[in-house]
């Protein structure tokens, strides 16, 4: 993974020093909070409904075990113990104190980690794909270019009051594992019949009060160019994007407004000054880069250990069921990517004790070879298992709570922090999304109904994605009462599609119920091999809405 230079620590360091004389001056009372408001959202400090909030940055979702267990000690020292991973791929702290976080903004600067950019109106952390670099599907390893994307756009001068934040979303593989089609930009790599980098270029993507599936603004653009494309983008919508109204201000407005033949125009002729420019990339600036990704020094995983890894399969259903479910293919054989499902209901879901950082962090350094991810459903991943080893991480993730074999499931839903923390919600997420836990805990129950993404959002923001989500909950408020919307057919991947509203909403506790409902449908009308987004898209959402409201 990449590692700092002396360029970036000192960046970093200072950052972190500016900060901790901002932050003693607002603790004097010599900057007001209206002052205050822009140098804390640089830094990724919120204030919450009971709380500070900071929001860490874990670019491109990778993570080294010393930093997991460093995120662990923090999590202990200055907070109630525990973090929670976000659908960017961020950890968020909810009770750190406002005078601790300078020395925990120093405490991450000594990992080479930071809270720039995690906040505001600005170029927000670059998601990918969970498992690149390591996946059977891919065509380009997107993490290099991902950190290109980074150092162009962390501080960059002309971006950082932009309308409304930015996010960038990037793939390399045959399967879109990073919901490109629902970001501001969404970056796919490909290559042509030479071999050669090429990338799609989509704009116009996000969820919130207007949700909408971004448009291809360019089809094929030379690897070259990345940087300077994004920067014309980020222009045109920089200087036309609303700034009169923060619900018209995301660049999904802007594309819709224009249209996207009149938007790629802009771009295009914002481009003609900006291409073959300075930010022009080379094959040594990207070997550079991608030089910090080099594969491990895997050792050869032998044939007969392959083999008798099937055979234990074969014969142990309940390690059958974990690797089905939280165990994914390998570009190099023999070897697994593994799957720690953090929805458990003694906990919200994405939430992680520090200890159990600090157990996971020896996994990745035991099993593995000291590396991890973060993913877009709130849970981690073991990137380099060998499979004659799956057994025995297994029996470990057993001992610590941490084999809940349902990642891919009903019982894997994303849920955002929502009212238990959120200031802006406008109903609690966690207790929804534990109530259907508990309603529908038996696994055969669960592996029957096949994958299925049930999403949990607070409000109108989306942090829980309910949009794309098969099954979709956000919150609403009524007259101060919490009642919860119902949306079908939503989905992230690569024909992502928005989710048609049910009818009207319900209170919380007849939700489990509602959704017992809608997938007796699903069960009762499926075809064989059928998913219950293809039931909902051959069916339509009419037989669905005469069950729930009969």
């Amino acid at each position: 993974m990449y590692r700092y230079d002396t360029h970036d620590q000192t960046l970093v360091d200072e950052r972190v020093a500016q900060f901790r004389d901002q932050m003693r001056r607002y603790l004097e009372g010599k900057i007001s909070d209206e002052e205050f408001l822009p140098l804390r959202v640089q830094n990724g400090l919120y204030i919450q409904r009971y709380a500070p909030m900071l929001r860490i940055a874990i670019p491109y979702g990778m993570l080294a075990s010393y930093q997991l267990r460093k995120l662990g000690e923090i999590a202990a020292r200055y907070d109630r113990g525990y973090g929670h991973f976000t659908t960017r791929t961020n950890l968020q702290l909810n009770w750190p104190k406002l005078e601790d976080v300078p020395d925990i903004l120093a405490d991450l600067a000594s990992v080479q980690m930071h809270a720039i950019q995690t906040s505001g109106n600005d170029i927000r952390n670059t998601t990918t794909d969970q498992f690149s670099g390591i996946a059977a599907d891919e065509d380009v390893d997107p993490r290099a270019w991902c950190e290109l994307v980074r150092q162009w756009s962390t501080f960059h001068p002309e971006f950082a009051y932009l309308p409304r934040k930015f996010k960038i979303a990037v793939t390399g593989a045959e399967q879109d594992r990073a919901a490109i089609q629902v970001h501001d930009v969404g970056l796919r790599l490909w290559r042509d019949r030479d071999g050669e980098v090429r990338v799609k270029v989509l704009a116009g993507g996000g969820l919130g009060r207007t949700p909408m599936i971004g448009e291809t603004v360019r089809e094929d653009l030379p690897w070259q160019h990345l940087l300077t494309y994004l920067e014309a983008i980020l222009r045109v919508y920089n200087q036309f994007g609303r700034r009169d109204n923060k619900f018209k201000a995301r660049i999904k407005i802007l594309v819709k407004a224009l249209g996207i033949e009149e938007f790629r125009r802009r771009v295009e002729a914002e481009w003609a000054h900006l291409k073959d420019g300075p930010q022009t990339l080379t094959e040594d600036a990207v070997a550079a880069v991608a030089d910090h990704f080099v594969d491990p020094e895997r050792r050869e995983v032998a044939p007969e250990a392959i083999e008798a890894h099937e055979r234990l399969r074969a014969d142990n259903r309940a390690f059958a069921r974990f690797v089905t479910n939280n165990v994914t293919d390998h570009k190099v054989a023999g070897y697994k990517a593994v799957t720690l499902s953090l929805k458990r209901r003694e906990h919200s879901p994405g939430d992680v004790t520090s200890e159990q950082m600090g157990a996971i962090a020896d996994l990745a350094d035991e099993f593995g070879y000291g590396e991890l991810r973060v993913t877009h459903e709130q849970n981690l991943v073991l990137t380099d298992v060998p499979v004659d080893r799956l057994e025995e991480l297994w029996q470990r993730l057993e001992s610590l709570g941490m084999a809940n074999p349902t990642v891919g499931t009903l019982a894997d839903l994303i849920c955002c922090p929502g009212g238990d923390y959120c200031a802006l919600a406008n109903a609690k997420s966690i207790p929804v999304a534990h109530a259907i836990q508990e309603r529908f805990e038996d696994l055969d129950f669960l592996y029957d109904l096949g994958p299925l993404d049930l999403n949990i959002s607070g409000c109108m923001n989306a942090c829980g994605h309910h949009h794309v989500g098969h099954i979709g909950i956000l919150g609403v408020d009524k007259k101060g009462e919490e009642y919860y919307q119902i949306s079908l057919g939503g989905s992230q991947g690569n024909n992502a599609s928005l989710g048609k509203i049910l009818g009207p909403s319900f209170y919380r506790e007849d939700v489990p119920e509602v959704i017992d409902k809608v997938l007796q449908v699903y069960v009762g009308e499926r075809a064989p091999d059928e998913t219950f987004l293809d039931t909902y898209r051959r069916i339509g959402l009419k037989p669905f809405k005469e069950r729930v409201y009969a």
